[in-house]
């Protein structure tokens, strides 16, 4: 019989040190607000998971370790194997303690100082600091903007795409022959990749998630970044893991976190998570998929109902709701005001992710249908409250093409 699994029952977060719930005043300046906010989410992780991470907490010994071994290397490969139909060399594999210090580090490898680094826009918020931390120079691209990519790729000083696949945060999940033109751009112009796939398992079908593996050329300069702990809810383990196009940059990689970073040691509960996880998990996550599937659809059922102009359509991957409020002439501060105040929620505002997220929000659903209708609901009487109170310019701007992906 197969298993089943509740993802209505709540989960009370509260006093566990958690961003989303216990530290929500740091952004909105508000204790105690329903939060839809940080990309994790309020379930539990899969029970397989958790009998494993209590087996290897019952050993009681939690020494130094290794990540080098066939258990990990062959979860990650049958994990490839079985869901994207991607072989994966094992000696390309790489651990890291997180995909941004894994994305930095390789950075550092393929990348000076001054460089340019070509991202797509609106843009997953961490993307930026990273780049400015390392006095690289953010190229932005609009969302399928194909000519602009171009032209930003072939720049002589442009070293390197940061890939979102799917987009953070408009859920796009980019096609087969969208990957293979950006990969031959990127070979054209002498452009390296890396890309964060860290959304990956969440596709909504139809779609489907296309790791760069099976586009970037063997052997070139391209490396996926990536972990369990989006899909299973485990970030608060650490660890993730990249893959890499080239033997050279693995090893050169490895001695940066070695050597330099004195990393060599992984997370073991994350080790033993995610080869729970890649070899046992598959079922829990295809019931949670098609749990936030729904919960996406009640959001888009509401807000049809509400303002059919909007004509709002779930994003093609994971629990972020990207919503286009622009053709309701919303001041973004205005919303934000009565979101916080009145209906004692925190939302992401799109701006956020850049000055393209104007007039958008962010709507974190990965959570039991009960608090996703009161964060939608909050959301429709804000926004009857605050239509109509952007400013003439704004709302000229708000007849433009929405962001794709949703």
């Amino acid at each position: 019989m197969a298993t089943t699994y509740d993802f209505d029952v709540p989960v009370d977060r509260h006093g566990t040190w958690c961003t989303q719930w216990d530290y929500v005043e740091d952004r909105f300046g508000v204790p105690d607000l329903l939060p839809f906010t940080i990309s994790d989410m309020d379930f539990e992780t899969a029970p397989e998971v958790l009998t494993a991470l209590r087996g290897r907490l019952e050993h009681g010994v939690l020494g130094y370790s290794r990540w080098r071994h066939e258990e990990f290397l062959s979860a990650v490969r049958h994990w490839y194997a079985t869901r994207y139909d991607t072989p994966i060399a094992a000696e390309r594999i790489a651990y890291a303690p997180a995909v941004l210090y894994q994305a930095g580090r390789i950075l550092d490898l393929w990348s000076a100082p001054g460089d340019g680094v070509v991202v797509h826009t609106p843009a997953y918020d961490a993307f930026p600091r990273l780049l400015a931390a390392r006095d690289r120079e953010m190229r932005g691209v609009p969302l399928h903007n194909w000519d602009a990519l171009e032209r930003e790729l072939a720049r002589p000083d442009t070293t390197v795409l940061l890939l979102c696949s799917p987009h953070n945060p408009t859920g796009h999940v980019w096609s087969g022959p969208e990957l293979e033109r950006m990969a031959g751009l990127c070979e054209r112009h002498g452009v390296a990749v890396i890309s964060d796939e860290i959304h990956s398992d969440l596709a909504h079908a139809p779609n489907r998630h296309r790791p760069w593996a099976l586009h970037g050329r063997p052997g070139g300069r391209w490396a996926i970044v990536t972990s369990a702990s989006k899909s299973f809810n485990i970030p608060a383990l650490t660890g993730s893991y990249g893959i890499f196009g080239d033997a050279e940059s693995c090893e050169r990689y490895l001695t940066l976190l070695k050597d330099a970073d004195g990393l060599s040691s992984p997370a073991v509960l994350s080790v033993a998570g995610h080869i729970a996880a890649y070899r046992d998990g598959g079922p829990w996550l295809d019931a949670l998929t098609a749990y936030v599937a729904e919960n996406l659809d009640m959001v888009r059922e509401r807000l049809a109902r509400a303002f059919p102009e909007l004509d709002w359509q779930p994003p093609k991957a994971g629990y972020l709701a990207w919503i286009d409020l622009r053709p309701l002439a919303v001041c973004d501060e205005a919303l934000q005001r009565e979101l916080i105040h009145t209906e004692k929620v925190a939302i992401m505002p799109g701006t956020a992710y850049g000055p393209e997220g104007a007039g958008f929000v962010r709507l974190n659903v990965g959570c039991p249908r009960s608090k996703a209708e009161a964060g939608i609901d909050a959301l429709v009487r804000a926004l009857r409250t605050t239509s109509g109170t952007a400013s003439p310019a704004a709302s000229a701007a708000a007849t433009g093409p929405a962001a794709e992906g949703n």
